[in-house]
């Protein structure tokens, strides 16, 4: 197998696990509402994670819950071959999250779809 793809992977998958927050130590508890510094309530929702999941699969690595605190939204980033065989999943909690289509990633491209409606919102987009 090449090295340059997997190598890569690996550099991608590093930096969505620390923009996730999976790395912080603080976990705020799933039914707390935060007040803003302007007094605006925004209620905490969980996502579905997941840092490796290839298709016809069940996740391979990275398996669970987080919870998105007031400036993170729950996200699913997919790859796809260029010839749109998709390639490989992954989810989470993510900051400053935007719907992204068709960034081109070497020989992949990638599609980031972010949620924030209501808990586990991302098992289904």
């Amino acid at each position: 197998m090449d090295k340059h793809p997997l190598l890569g992977l690996l550099i991608l998958l590093c930096w969505f696990r620390v923009l996730s927050g999976s790395l912080s130590f603080g976990k705020t508890p799933a039914d707390e509402i935060i007040v803003d510094e302007d007094y605006s309530a925004m209620e905490v929702i969980q996502c579905r994670m997941c840092h490796l999941q290839f298709p016809g699969e069940n996740c391979f690595r990275g398996r669970g819950i987080c919870t998105a605190t007031t400036d993170e939204a729950c996200t699913v980033g997919r790859m796809f071959k260029k010839n749109g065989k998709p390639w490989l999943t992954f989810m989470g909690c993510l900051k400053n999250c935007a719907n992204v289509e068709n960034i081109k990633w070497g020989t992949y491209l990638v599609n980031f779809r972010c949620c924030r409606s209501y808990d586990l919102c991302n098992e289904n987009i």
